[in-house]
């Protein structure tokens, strides 16, 4: 099995892109609660986004834990939907266009899938690749949700104030799409929130709406547009959280403790979204005179 094999991009009539990013989420290890793919999602709304490539599913999934859903056209025609990995391209409103990835996390023919993103970013003349992720970690919900960022490119790190993968042992595909491109030349950049790992299966819009942010000033590019029924969505996932801390004494004690030491190293946190923003089109624009 090959690219050829289980990709399809048509890119004839797509014209030249500004400056573009990839941006990739999937369904998976590196998406708790969903709050990574709800963030990019939005970043690629049906109306202006132009699909313009996917990945087959049919080699890369175990369809007893991966299960296809049926659907009803116009109530009549029963239809199969089939684990979507599908590239969009959006025509951004700032300097720069982007090219969209929200899939699932593959089971099988990790390579090929790999090989598949990587060869996109090529034939696109992708800049860079951004992967967003959400993970469960020992933080409170009491406070603004964290993003933080790392690289393996040195000099990118250097530049961003962000680390370089240290951490050894087993990985999701993200880790295996990193590598990949790296070794491909590729500029990567990883951004991560922080889920509270005692509310892991309850939504956390706040955690998309910083993730949101990050990705927007980075960028440089406009932020998905929100209403007032997010900023509800918000407000009253906060208060069902509280309500779930404040029905347990020893989770008011833990939350205390989590606060404290999220204070503690507030000073060690990512860089400010402006700083990042300025810093990343800095070296972007370096690898272009390059």
């Amino acid at each position: 099995m090959n690219v050829a094999d289980v990709l399809e991009l048509e890119i004839d009539d797509l014209g030249p892109l500004r400056s573009p990013v990839m941006l990739i989420a999937l369904t998976g290890l590196f998406d708790i609660s969903g709050a990574a793919t709800t963030a990019l999602d939005q970043f690629a709304p049906a109306d202006t986004a132009l699909t313009i490539g996917a990945i087959d599913p049919d080699p890369f999934y175990d369809f007893t834990q991966e299960r296809p859903q049926v659907e009803l056209d116009e109530g009549e025609i029963r239809t199969i939907r089939w684990p979507e990995n599908e590239f969009d391209v959006v025509r951004g409103s700032g300097g720069r266009d982007l090219v969209v990835l929200v899939g699932v996390e593959p089971h099988l023919g990790w390579r090929t899938y790999s090989e598949c993103i990587t060869h996109v970013a090529r034939q696109l003349g992708c800049e860079a690749v951004v992967t967003v992720g959400s993970a469960a970690e020992a933080v409170p919900h009491t406070r603004t949700p964290q993003v933080t960022g790392s690289t393996t490119d040195g000099e990118l790190a250097r530049r961003l104030g962000i680390g370089q993968p240290s951490y050894q042992g087993v990985t999701g595909v993200v880790g295996v799409i990193q590598t990949d491109l790296a070794a491909a030349g590729i500029p990567s950049v990883s951004l991560r929130v922080g889920i509270p790992h005692y509310l892991m299966n309850a939504e956390h819009p706040q955690a998309v709406a910083a993730l949101q942010t990050h990705l927007a000033h980075v960028l440089g590019v406009d932020p998905p547009e929100h209403g007032t029924e997010f900023t509800d969505e918000i407000r009253r996932w906060r208060s069902l959280h509280d309500e779930v801390a404040n029905g347990d004494v020893q989770l008011q004690m833990y939350v205390k403790m989590l606060e404290h030491e999220v204070d503690r190293r507030a000073e060690a946190a990512i860089p400010s979204a402006d700083d990042l923003g300025a810093q990343f089109e800095e070296f972007l624009k370096e690898q272009r005179n390059d």
